[in-house]
């Protein structure tokens, strides 16, 4: 299976390709998942009898500027993905480079960063307790997989150069700080 793995990650696709597959999975990502984690998290709310947390002023420019910015940071890692990388967060179509330039720079897993904030902050416009429960709980389960799986098969394409890359940047909270 490593082996099955690493075949695939090898395989460089074209721009062309790489762009269709991120206009098929956007709508996924920016509106399937939102609306399904606001519809989850209501059922979720009414079955656990939990009220709705709205003070709208505070739900509206909280919830806004997070998901605001957890999209702005997702874009910017996907664009770096494929632009630098030349792949996509497809896990089909891998980087072919290890990207270590911003925001890769600040963390190791600014797409997952920037998703979990956008997702929070759906929950928080919404006020949703169930949704930021099952936000919180999507979470450990994307951070979960990143450490066991995507790490490994890291180290495995870049070796040296990933551990290296590891070693120096933290795997989810950003270091905004200059290191010499």
């Amino acid at each position: 299976m490593k082996d099955r793995l690493l075949e695939q990650a090898k395989h460089a696709y074209s721009p062309r390709q790489r762009f269709w597959a991120l206009l098929v999975m956007a709508p996924v990502f920016l509106l399937l998942l939102p609306w399904a984690l606001i519809a989850l998290g209501t059922k979720l709310d009414q079955w656990l009898n939990w009220p709705p947390l709205l003070l709208l002023p505070v739900n509206l420019g909280l919830g806004v500027l997070l998901i605001a910015s957890g999209w702005g940071l997702g874009l910017w890692a996907n664009y770096a993905q494929f632009t630098i990388g030349r792949g996509t967060p497809v896990p089909l179509m891998a980087t072919q480079k290890l990207i270590v330039q911003p925001p890769y720079t600040y963390c190791r897993n600014p797409m997952a960063l920037g998703a979990i904030v956008a997702y929070l902050g759906v929950a928080v416009l919404f006020g949703s307790l169930g949704a930021g429960l099952l936000v919180v709980l999507g979470a450990v389960s994307l951070l979960a997989y990143i450490k066991l799986v995507e790490e490994k098969e890291m180290e495995l394409r870049f070796g040296q150069d990933y551990l290296e890359y590891r070693r120096r940047t933290s795997f989810l909270i950003p270091h905004f700080w200059i290191r010499q």
